[in-house]
């Protein structure tokens, strides 16, 4: 394991490192917020633990500074659990591994947690400093932002006093976030009769691996591939020409991450099974020639395996391998508002189909709810089509650019000072907290920042090491210049 307490700032990074050593994997933080709790009773802070489990934080204003606006300070608890295939570790039991390689802190075959343990760690150093000023304080870290933003929807009204909210939750320093997309889940059951394998067949396992995966929202535009959809559109060429049946089939596990495996085992015809394996080789091929550039790790194969006893019927076969090719996914539509932005997109990201049970979940993300809602029903008629059940859950709300924000005239005042160059205005297309929060403290002025961090929710995920320090000497001087009431 690699030192990173002897990082700049060494408060952030000692608290980060600490964070690194208690699983916290969404849905599963309760030795998080038992580590949170007993850091605020340590440092005498006024602690609350609500309902769902998000803990509230308050530190009194420096002397002198008890006139300015009240400022929270907002993070989430939870980390996406992803590795390496190869890799043994257990997110509910296990630490992180970091490691230094060069500018860079990354993990050891895992995601790092840098969303959002840097954030958290930088809302606790805040907290326990006697050297930043800043006027009335709170902090809010939120559970489950990951899988369903459980914590945010489950915020009540009355628990936050302040003025200002500070998201600690982007991945580009030098950037200012104003407004993010919602999202909304689209998913999908059906029920299947299976039979007998016929004879004289030959059952191969189908592996697509070795993809980049990454982000739904901030990595959907960078053209990667999607393991569910490649196998999908291999399965229905191969339906048609080699006749195959299919066994059962699996791709992702994540609702917000692009799926980066996915395997399927099939039956082939013996006489064909010499030709079938020079196929497979050709899809190899042509997959890795229109992904040069986003995946040049991509493996595509077939190994032959045991005959299965069962597999499904055609009829059943035949839609669900068509409904999952037409399945939209990724970009749908760029933003008219903001150049450069995606203002709506699909991820076809959990596949399950085995035993009589066929299972796919999307998570759609948009910026114009009206869009959002459009794309979803669009994904509901494929799959009503083949009689699938299909269920609209989870549904988020965006937030909406403010450009006359105070505080966003107020942070791009003090960057330029700072740092002699005006901040990028931006938005994100993913699911910031910001909207759910102010869709219930309606008085709040919002910014979303944070350091660098490439690759989220993948285990390539890594954190630029100069930009923690510029990100929080930020932080610091944005507390020291709010402003009055």
């Amino acid at each position: 394991m690699s030192n990173i307490r002897k990082l700049e700032p060494k408060p952030l990074w000692n608290y980060f490192h600490e964070i690194t050593q208690i699983p916290h994997p969404s849905k599963k933080e309760k030795k998080i917020v038992e580590y949170m709790k007993e850091f605020g009773r340590k440092n005498n802070l006024e602690t609350t633990i609500d309902k769902v489990g998000n803990v509230i934080m308050r530190k009194p204003a420096a002397k002198g500074m008890e006139n300015r606006k009240g400022v929270i300070l907002q993070a989430h608890l939870d980390m996406v659990p992803q590795k390496n295939s190869d890799k043994k570790h257990d997110f509910e039991k296990d630490s992180i591994e970091t490691i230094i390689d060069g500018e860079w802190v990354k993990a050891n075959g895992t995601t790092l947690g840098s969303d959002n343990g840097i954030g958290v760690a930088a809302a606790m150093a805040v907290l326990t400093s006697k050297d930043i000023v800043h006027g009335p304080l709170e902090a809010l870290f939120t559970v489950d932002e990951e899988t369903g933003m459980t914590g945010a929807f489950g915020l009540k009204k009355g628990l936050l006093r302040g003025d200002i909210l500070l998201n600690l939750d982007s991945e580009d320093e030098g950037e200012l976030y104003v407004g993010c997309a919602g999202g909304i889940d689209v998913s999908v059951k059906k029920e299947y009769a299976e039979e007998e394998s016929p004879e004289g067949m030959t059952a191969f396992k189908i592996a697509a691996k070795g993809l980049r995966g990454g982000h739904s929202g901030v990595d959907i535009a960078l053209g990667r591939a999607n393991s569910n959809k490649i196998m999908f559109r291999f399965l229905m060429q191969a339906e048609s020409d080699f006749g195959i049946r299919l066994a059962e089939a699996a791709g992702g596990d994540l609702r917000n991450a692009i799926p980066r495996e996915a395997y399927s085992i099939i039956l082939v015809p013996e006489i064909k099974a010499s030709e079938f394996n020079k196929f497979v080789k050709g899809y190899e091929k042509m997959y890795k020639t229109e992904f040069t550039d986003t995946e040049p790790g991509l493996s595509f194969r077939a190994e032959k395996v045991s005959l299965p006893a069962r597999v499904l019927n055609q009829g059943d076969q035949y839609r669900i391998i068509r409904a999952l090719f037409a399945c939209p996914n990724g970009v749908q539509r760029m933003s008219q508002a903001m150049k450069g932005l995606v203002e709506t997109s699909n991820n076809l990201a959990i596949v399950k189909c085995a035993a009589g049970k066929f299972e796919a979940h999307n998570l759609t993300r948009s910026s114009v709810d009206s869009a959002k809602e459009a794309t979803a029903w669009k994904i509901a008629a494929v799959f009503n089509l083949i009689g699938a059940d299909v269920k609209l859950s989870g549904s988020y709300p965006g937030w909406k650019p403010d450009m006359n924000s105070p505080i966003l005239k107020t942070m791009s005042e003090v960057y330029r000072k700072k740092y002699g160059k005006t901040p990028e205005i931006k938005a994100i297309h993913a699911g910031l907290e910001c909207g759910i929060i102010g869709g219930v403290y309606k008085n709040l002025d919002m910014i979303s920042f944070g350091p660098t961090i490439r690759y989220p929710h993948s285990p390539d995920e890594k954190v630029l090491i100069p930009t923690v320090k510029k990100f929080f000497d930020f932080l610091c001087e944005t507390l020291n210049q709010i402003p009055a009431k």
